[in-house]
């Protein structure tokens, strides 16, 4: 499903949280950026992206793919990783290729 997804599904919910269940933990993350990371290719299906999410500074979640749910899209499993903190809280980066 996440295949189907571009840049442009996300761009209009920058700003917007993300619900995250990890372990007894629920977590909102904020959709901070959408952004395209390279140039498209003719034969590729979309364009490569990335999504960066800010979260609290604890607890740290750990490099993985984690279930965010997001009131219009639903529930997607996203693998996210550390980036490392901001004076907000701690950055969590998605690419998609």
């Amino acid at each position: 499903m996440l295949d189907k997804f571009t840049r442009a599904d996300f761009a209009p919910l920058l700003g917007s949280n993300f619900k995250l269940e990890a372990g007894s933990a629920t977590l909102e993350l904020e959709l901070i950026a959408a952004d395209a990371t390279g140039a498209s290719q003719v034969s590729a299906p979309r364009q490569t992206f990335s999504l960066l999410f800010r979260g609290p500074h604890a607890p740290l979640l750990l490099q993985r793919i984690y279930p965010l749910t997001h009131s219009s899209l639903g529930t997607l499993e996203i693998f996210l990783v550390p980036i490392g903190p901001d004076d907000q809280g701690q950055r969590y980066q998605a690419i998609f290729g």
